[in-house]
């Protein structure tokens, strides 16, 4: 399964956060996505956001101001 991009460049919170459990809420267990962010507070509310919905940030790294979450929707 290839990974899902989404580009939340230039989102102000809650936004990148609200986009992210939106697409996980309709994705297949297993989904996984790279998020990119520009909004600083994204690297508190999707951590956040995924101790509450018990999916998983496998890999995360910041570049400048551009944030990058690996994020795979956890099984059912």
């Amino acid at each position: 399964m290839s990974p899902t991009p989404l580009n939340l460049r230039g989102l102000k919170c809650p936004l990148p956060a609200l986009r992210v459990r939106k697409a996980l809420k309709g994705a297949a267990p297993g989904a996984l996505f790279v998020v990119e962010c520009t909004d600083a507070m994204a690297a508190i509310d999707i951590p956040n956001l995924m101790r509450e919905t018990g999916d998983l940030i496998e890999h995360s790294h910041s570049d400048g101001e551009l944030l990058v979450f690996h994020i795979r929707k956890a099984a059912a």
